[in-house]
């Protein structure tokens, strides 16, 4: 396996998520104020634009207001896995 871009992964992270949160039925805005935190910090991580960072309290905090095991939003197939390896073009960054 080649290098891992931060970027792809935080957006597949981001994704999966939004996923979650969708199946639970609930906004943004709610899973913020179940996080203690803002919407626009919700839209952030669900796009993989917050901060190239996410923290695993955060990771753990959004996982049980999700109410999912954290192992989902973590776990990737080999499919998502094999486009960490390509390169990000200067439209994506």
């Amino acid at each position: 396996m080649g290098h891992t871009e931060p970027k792809i992964v935080l957006r597949q992270l981001g994704a999966k998520i939004a996923y979650f949160r969708t199946l639970a039925g609930i906004s943004q805005s709610e899973l913020a104020k179940r996080i203690n935190s803002t919407q626009s910090t919700v839209s952030k991580i669900e796009c993989g634009s917050y901060n190239d960072s996410l923290s695993i309290p955060m990771l753990v905090s959004i996982a049980n207001a999700l109410n999912v095991d954290l192992s989902l939003l973590l776990h990737f197939n080999d499919f998502e896995k094999k486009m960490w390896d390509r390169t990000i073009t200067a439209n994506e960054i």
